[in-house]
């Protein structure tokens, strides 16, 4: 048997996102919030290990309350349960913060735990370093851009391959891990009416402050050593040149060109 915990995050839709050009900040008013991508192939992959070796699927995430339909969506595609980890207190939370905040919950509520899943990393953010502090914050091993996976659990071992740069690296490590995942590793799937139907019945653990218990100085903003001054879209590239047709004298023209802005010799 193999016991999961997938942590996922509820995430604007960023082909949504717009910058307010007056206070340089997201808006986020209006904008469908979806499960991050990677984390669905995170969840699909601790399904799949589920259906070969058993155990348990438990989802963790941190966020406001909405983010109970992230969870739930989670739950049509396989997991057992899920905790939502909710309150003011946790609100502006970096990187840091929030693995705090996950890896406390994870030893609280989950320390039978075989194998942590995270996706590569969030699409609002991009960061993808809160996987990483989570498995330092649980002082277990960690491997990152997983592309397979095969899970030995009779010998307490896994071996995977990773992407790094131009190649493929093959690492075997001990249970239990933390494995940060991408796209590649698997194709997630659709929930079924009666998986829909079924996960009605499983629980959502909501968890506040005072029940997760720990130094509040590390949650939230508090326990943010960095935090975000100002987000604002890239500058507006400069007009190109477009030329269309592909006889000799269009490229002619464009050699021409080219020659005089000095790009070629």
């Amino acid at each position: 048997m193999v016991n999961s915990v997938v942590c996922v995050k509820q995430v604007p839709d960023v082909a949504e996102l717009r910058i307010d050009p007056m206070t340089h900040n997201v808006i986020r008013e209006g904008v469908p919030s979806i499960l991050n991508p990677d984390d669905r192939i995170g969840i699909e992959e601790a399904v799949r290990i589920k259906e070969k070796h058993g155990g348990r699927i438990t989802v963790l995430s941190m966020g406001p309350p909405q983010a109970k339909a992230a969870l739930f969506e989670c739950l049509t595609m396989g997991a057992d349960n899920a905790i939502l980890l909710s309150d003011r207190a946790f609100a502006a939370a970096d990187t840091l913060a929030t693995a705090y905040t996950l890896a406390r919950a994870i030893k609280k509520y989950r320390n039978d735990f075989d194998l942590i899943i995270c996706g590569r990393r969030a699409i609002d953010a991009e960061t993808g370093q809160t996987g990483i502090q989570i498995a330092e914050q649980l002082d277990i091993p960690h491997v990152a851009y997983v592309k397979n996976v095969e899970l030995f659990p009779e010998q307490r071992k896994v071996v995977v391959k990773r992407e790094v740069e131009d190649h493929i690296e093959t690492i075997e490590a001990p249970l239990p891990i933390l494995l940060g995942v991408m796209e590649g590793l698997n194709k997630p799937r659709l929930a079924t009416l009666r998986e829909i139907i079924r996960s009605k019945n499983k629980e959502i653990k909501v968890v506040n402050v005072v029940e997760l218990g720990g130094d509040l100085n590390l949650y939230g903003l508090k326990g943010s050593p960095t935090w975000v001054a100002k987000v604002y879209p890239p500058p507006p590239k400069a007009g190109g040149i477009i030329k269309s047709g592909g006889t000799r004298e269009t490229v002619t023209e464009l050699v021409k060109i080219l020659v005089e802005k000095k790009l070629i010799n």
